[in-house]
C-alpha cells in the first residue's frame, strides 16, 4: 500500500506565501508524477502544478510566476512554493502521484488534503 501525507497548509493575508510539502511512503518501487490538484467550494478539482517524469514541470495559467514545484526523489516529497497568494487561491489542496509498487503495479494515489486560505 502507498500513502500521501501533505502538510503545510493554513490562514495567511493576501500577498503573505506558504509552503506545502507531501511525502510518499509504502510499498513504492518507483514514482513518476508528482504534484498538486486544489479544490475550492462549489468547484471542481484542478490541476495546480505537477513534475512529470524527470524534471519536468506544468503549472496552471493561474499561478505561473508565483507558485514553484519541486521534487525531492531521495526523500519520495514534492513541494510546492506558493508566493504572491491571492484570495482565489483559497482552496484544499491534495498531493498526487502516479506511482509503481514494490508489486510492479502503476497506480494513482492522493493525498488527504491540506487547506490554505487567504483572507484579503
Amino acid at each position: 500500500q502507498v500513502q500521501l501525507v501533505g502538510s503545510g497548509g493554513g490562514l495567511v493575508q493576501a500577498g503573505g506565501s506558504l509552503r506545502l510539502s507531501c511525502v510518499a511512503s509504502g510499498s513504492i518501487f518507483s514514482i513518476s508524477n508528482m504534484g498538486w490538484y486544489r479544490q475550492a467550494p462549489g468547484k471542481q478539482r484542478e490541476l495546480v502544478a505537477r513534475i512529470i517524469s524527470g524534471s519536468s514541470t506544468d503549472y496552471a495559467d493561474s499561478v505561473k510566476g508565483r507558485f514553484t514545484i519541486s521534487r525531492d526523489n531521495a526523500k519520495n516529497t514534492v513541494y510546492l512554493q506558493m508566493n504572491n497568494l491571492k484570495p482565489e487561491d483559497t482552496a484544499v489542496y491534495y498531493c498526487n502521484a502516479v506511482v509503481s509498487t514494490l508489486l510492479l503495479r502503476r497506480a494513482e494515489y492522493w493525498g488527504q488534503g491540506t487547506q490554505v486560505t487567504v483572507s484579503s
